[in-house]
């Protein structure tokens, strides 16, 4: 279910912004913490980007690595190597919950995003 909220909120931001550039040098307003995730997500268009591939990745299964996130992603690994030794059932809930909390929160940011494009086209809710 959180899944295809998060999907449908992208779809609707897609059909809503039909001139993304628009969003090009708009500052976010928003503090995502880009910067650890190794995005640049300085403006609105970025974000728009960044969310429209989520939804890619969580649609298809498929997850790219890069070189740059693959050392990150080893650090993570390795903080939490002490989990691995729990209950799997424990486990899968502890990682469960960790994903609708993030499915929750880029739900919010796409129809946060969407909302912003209908203020700078002039458009009320």
């Amino acid at each position: 279910l959180a899944l295809r909220r998060y999907s449908s909120a992208v779809s609707e931001m897609e059909q809503t912004i039909l001139l993304p550039s628009l969003l090009r040098d708009m500052p976010s307003d928003e503090v995502w913490d880009c910067e650890a995730a190794e995005e640049t997500c300085k403006d609105l268009f970025s974000n728009y980007l960044m969310l429209k591939a989520i939804r890619t990745t969580v649609e298809s299964g498929l997850i790219r690595l890069d070189d740059h996130k693959a050392k990150n992603n080893i650090a993570l690994n390795k903080t939490l190597e002490p989990l691995l030794d729990t209950d799997p059932e424990a486990l899968f809930h502890f990682h469960v919950r960790g994903l609708f909390s993030v499915m929750s929160d880029l739900t919010k940011k796409t129809q946060t995003l969407t909302e912003k494009y209908m203020d700078i086209i002039g458009i009320a809710n």
